[in-house]
């Protein structure tokens, strides 16, 4: 994309940003030497840096812009309401008229079972609410040695300390010798890197037998709950084999185990309907929230709460001994309403499941045609490539990991498309507004970027 005019003192900001912030997920040193990319306004799926670049928002933000960039309705929404009710806590047996209302909302677009909110800022606190919750409940139950929770390596539930032990990603497990005691692992449904010499649907079952096997061997007295992404988000955009929820679902109709389905990433229209559970007939008994719920534009999270669970954290009585000062922040709740609203509006879920979702999926999965691509996959409107060093061949990878993807992401991002590096794949997570013409700018530049990561490899000799 050409540049226009540079309205903005970049060499001063990043000299700023450098002396002064500290960024996550960053090897700061690496980043300092090379400069940050400053982003300096926003319009639809389209972001502008300092130097005037456009660029394609692939990521939504961080999965979460689902209504696009610059939408004024939110603004306005939160100005009326700051005006009225800058902020008020929901401790001390208060409440104020948006959460009530956000609460209600949110109950009519959860599944039946649901119908109680727990608020918090982010998704990393609500798997910290999910921890407690999870313990406290079985407490109330009188069955407090049901405290072990089973996640997935290469989950992701946040980088709180309870998130980061939930979730499977041994790199953060070792930065403060986590996870913490009574978390356990079993493998992720990864088919193309972990699938052997199984067809999907014989490897979705094995993976989803784990648990089982897991279960009694920590002993079922001893599980609290199961904690899983529909599909996985941060771990590389893992699609399961058909045969994976079914088989879970079995498995946990016969056990007193609570599921947890992480809706951070896949809820609010991000695969076609409002939430993940909704796509695999899943009967959570607990679903943290957060990114979609206000399209990024304030920060909200939340956990959605059984009426089962409900039963052991409410109508038993006494006092949850968690909570958060922005628990509920009304500001944020006039977001999150005006973001819904604009989603039902103008049918985004519909949009996502019957037009662009489609469309896009045709169009990206294309690109498996390409001599460096194993497997194009997507779902809704998240989807990744796998880069591969010999194509047809699943078991040979790259040397040095994340290396070929980190230099296809950076091609990526200079020619003007935000891809994600994962590993030695890239992924995508567009706002749910893309157009079509969007959508062909997409795979347009991604096609590129792949060919121009292709000749770069070859000219160093890595294929």
């Amino acid at each position: 994309m050409n540049a226009t005019s540079n309205v903005y003192p970049t060499k001063a900001l990043q000299a700023l940003d450098a002396a002064h912030h500290i960024h996550p997920f960053t090897d700061t040193k690496e980043l300092n030497a090379e400069g940050t990319r400053v982003i300096t306004s926003a319009k639809g799926v389209w972001l502008t840096d300092s130097d005037g670049h456009k660029i394609l928002d692939g990521m939504a933000g961080l999965w979460c812009v689902q209504i696009g960039h610059g939408r004024e309705e939110i603004a306005e929404a939160v100005h009326k309401q700051m005006s009225e009710l800058s902020y008020y806590n929901t401790f001390f047996k208060t409440s104020h008229p948006p959460i009530i209302e956000l609460s209600e909302k949110l109950a009519k677009l959860a599944p039946e079972h649901m119908n109680r909110v727990f608020y918090c800022s982010s998704g990393s606190e609500a798997n910290d609410t999910v921890f407690r919750m999870v313990r406290h409940y079985w407490d109330q139950m009188g069955k407090p040695e049901k405290k072990t929770i089973i996640g997935r390596w290469n989950g992701y539930h946040g980088s709180t300390l309870a998130g980061t032990s939930l979730g499977g990603m041994k790199a953060m497990h070792k930065q403060g010798d986590l996870p913490v005691p009574g978390v356990h692992h079993i493998d992720q449904p990864y088919w193309f890197g972990e699938g052997g010499d199984m067809n999907p649907e014989e490897f979705g079952v094995a993976m989803a037998r784990q648990l089982d096997q897991a279960i009694d061997e920590i002993g079922e007295d001893n599980v609290g709950a199961f904690i899983a992404e529909p599909i996985q988000g941060a771990g590389g955009v893992i699609i399961p084999p058909d045969s994976y929820w079914p088989e879970i679902k079995r498995i946990l109709s016969k056990r007193n185990i609570l599921l947890v389905v992480d809706e951070v990433i896949c809820g609010f229209g991000r695969l076609g309907k409002w939430f993940g559970s909704d796509v695999y007939g899943l009967e959570a008994d607990l679903m943290p929230i957060a990114k979609g719920l206000t399209s990024g534009y304030l920060p909200m999270g939340g956990v959605l709460v059984s009426d089962r669970v409900a039963e052991g954290l409410i109508d038993k009585g006494g006092e949850f001994y968690h909570g958060y000062t922005y628990s509920g922040h009304p500001a944020c709740a006039a977001a999150a309403l005006a973001n819904l609203e604009i989603m039902e509006r103008e049918n985004l879920v519909g949009y996502v499941a019957d037009d662009i979702g489609p469309y896009l999926k045709q169009k990206w999965t294309a690109l498996g045609d390409h001599p460096l691509v194993g497997e194009a996959r997507m779902a809704g409107l998240v989807g990744a490539i796998e880069l591969v060093p010999e194509k047809g061949n699943r078991s040979r990878t790259f040397d040095n990991e994340g290396t070929v993807g980190t230099i296809c992401r950076d091609f990526s991002l200079k020619n003007g498309l935000v891809m994600r590096a994962v590993r030695d794949s890239l992924i995508i997570s567009p706002p749910l507004v893309l157009s079509h013409d969007e959508a062909d700018q997409l795979v347009e530049i991604a096609r590129k970027t792949l060919d121009d990561t292709y000749e770069d490899l070859k000219r160093q000799n890595l294929i």
